[in-house]
């Protein structure tokens, strides 16, 4: 072997040494391998301590049908993901965490492999990757953030009941779950996740927390993180926490905006930000946003992953239901958020509003890194932005897009995103994952 490999494996042996130190001065039994699926469900399993060196290394074994799981454990009929054929589980050193809010035990997320040690076509973390290697080859380093909003509820009488029926941003509603945010923030902060911002959101029981920005695929795992946290929290209080797109028919939805923007590859530039353009917004960040609009109908299959997702994208709820893009536009899909002041050039990002939890994180953001890649490439330029309420403009009868199907409609628009930018071939060539109904 040469000597680049033999350095490498030293440096691997060598981190994993350190896993399993930290793992057993943390007095561990247990450290979970933790996937998110195809339908946004996170799964895993666990290796005992005796076995963990070997399995840092190695793996866990998964049968393939695992990624043809519905959300209801029901086995969807895809060609290659039966009884017949395994994958391993291996885990990303780099994202190994003691879980605060579970008893003894570790965390680390995983990439899908196949025997022959090859990425896993089906894998979403290994498709935000090769979206993330094609936006560096077009000198973009792609930096993001999820934003989620969630609810807390209680078991009452076989049914599940919101905390409070607090007003939106009450410091009634922020007493009322004061201790589960309190340990909430915590448990965050202790796995390297900086806390931004906390209040109680519209609707009864909602809260939103959010955490820092972070390269693309580290923002993706943080997420995968942050729900487990929440929920572990939450049932650690005798509580459950819902990141259900719309949980309760009356109250307001929860959705998870999805933020980014593209810098130098040395990050020193925030390539989205122009002193000289109206809004500050760059050219290159108005083709990336035109071509994320124009996939949209078809890219909220992968941000907006659920049934659920539709009863949410309602018109006039400030719930992002229009195909069209504005500055502090909150019913628009896009929405360019305002710059904080003296820190423009740091601050200016996109933020997509149509997308919510119930979708695969790493399927999310790889697919508008594809589709915005792909406007940066075919180069049309963003409509112009909507200063104006696109739900009002229908209502007038004077037009206005609407950019998702409704609950239980066909999704994917009037056309599939192409396979662009060596996106993997396999079940969501097409652009859209495999999946049953919910």
């Amino acid at each position: 072997m040469g000597g680049n490999e033999d350095t490498e494996s030293e440096s691997d042996q060598a981190l994993w040494d350190q896993i399993v130190e930290r793992a057993r001065a943390a007095g561990l039994r247990l450290v979970r391998f933790l996937y998110c699926d195809n339908d946004g469900v996170i799964r895993g399993k666990a290796s005992g301590m005796s076995g963990l060196l070997r399995r840092l290394e190695t793996g866990i074994g998964l049968t393939v049908a695992m990624q043809a799981f519905s959300l209801l454990d029901q086995l969807a009929p895809v060609e290659g993901m039966g009884p017949v054929g395994e994958i391993r589980l291996v885990p990303d050193p780099t994202t190994f965490v003691v879980a605060p809010y579970s008893v003894v035990t570790g965390v680390m997320l995983v990439d899908m492999i196949t025997l022959e040690g090859a990425p896993y076509a089906a894998d979403g973390r290994g498709f935000l990757k090769q979206m993330v290697r094609c936006a560096r080859e077009a000198d973009i380093e792609i930096v993001a953030a999820f934003e989620p909003e969630w609810s807390l509820a209680r078991s009452e009488e076989s049914s599940y009941v919101p905390i409070d029926e607090s007003n939106c941003f009450s410091t009634s509603g922020m007493a009322s779950a004061a201790g589960v945010i309190d340990e909430l923030v915590a448990a965050l902060e202790a796995q390297g996740m900086a806390v931004e911002q906390y209040y109680p959101e519209l609707g009864w029981g909602q809260q939103e927390l959010s955490i820092g920005h972070a390269a693309a695929l580290r923002a993706a795992d943080n997420h995968v993180l942050y729900r487990e946290t929440v929920r572990d929290v939450a049932v650690r209080r005798g509580l459950v926490a819902s990141f259900a797109p719309k949980p309760w028919p009356d109250q307001a939805g929860n959705g998870c905006h999805l933020h980014w923007s593209g810098w130098s590859r040395d990050l020193s530039l925030n390539r989205f930000h122009d002193p000289g353009r109206p809004g500050g917004l760059s050219e290159l960040a108005r083709h990336f946003t035109a071509g994320v609009l124009d996939h949209l109908p078809a890219l909220v299959a992968l941000t907006c992953a659920s049934v659920n997702s539709y009863r949410r994208l309602q018109p006039q709820t400030w719930a992002s239901a229009y195909r069209t893009w504005g500055f502090d536009n909150r019913e628009a899909a896009l929405r360019v958020p305002s710059p904080l002041r003296g820190l423009e050039a740091a601050s200016t990002n996109v933020e997509l509003k149509a997308s919510d939890s119930s979708a695969n994180p790493y399927l999310a953001l790889g697919g508008v890194i594809a589709a915005g890649l792909d406007g940066i490439e075919r180069g049309p330029r963003a409509a112009q932005p909507r200063g104006d309420r696109p739900g009002l403009v229908e209502r007038q009868g004077a037009g206005g897009a609407r950019g998702r199907p409704s609950a239980g409609e066909p999704r994917g628009g009037d056309r599939q995103p192409r396979a662009r930018h060596g996106a993997p071939r396999g079940p969501w060539a097409s652009g859209l994952p495999p999946r049953t109904s919910r």
